[in-house]
C-alpha cells in the first residue's frame, strides 16, 4: 500500500467562504490519479465518517483534466464563531496524508 501524501503532488483545505470548508487533491501524473480515484478510497461515506458530516452534505468531483479530486462540505460553524477551530479551514487535510491507496 501507498499513503496517498506519496501519490500526490498538492494536498490541502481551505475556506470556500464563510460556510463551506474545501478540499483539492492534486497529482502530477495520470497513472497516480487514476490510481487514486479508481480505488476509491476517498468516497463520501469516508469522508463522512473522518470528518463527521452527513454523506448528504459532501460535494465531491473526480476532475481527470485537472489530474484533481475535489470535496466540499458546510462548516460545523461559520467561519470565526467562538467555537471554530481553524479559522482558516488550513490544518483539515491531515487525515488525507496517510490514507492507505491499494
Amino acid at each position: 500500500m501507498t499513503r496517498l501524501a506519496d501519490l500526490a503532488k498538492l494536498i490541502r483545505s481551505k475556506n470556500a467562504g464563510p460556510f463551506w470548508i474545501t478540499f483539492d487533491i492534486m497529482f502530477e501524473t495520470d497513472a497516480n490519479f487514476n490510481r487514486v480515484a479508481e480505488s476509491g478510497v476517498i468516497n463520501k461515506e469516508w469522508i463522512s465518517r473522518i470528518y463527521n458530516v452527513s454523506e448528504n452534505e459532501i460535494i465531491l468531483v473526480n476532475h481527470p483534466a485537472a489530474r484533481a479530486i475535489k470535496f466540499s462540505y458546510p462548516r460545523t460553524k461559520p467561519q470565526g464563531n467562538l467555537g471554530d477551530p481553524d479559522l482558516y479551514a488550513g490544518q483539515q487535510y491531515a487525515p488525507l496524508l496517510d490514507l492507505e491507496i491499494d
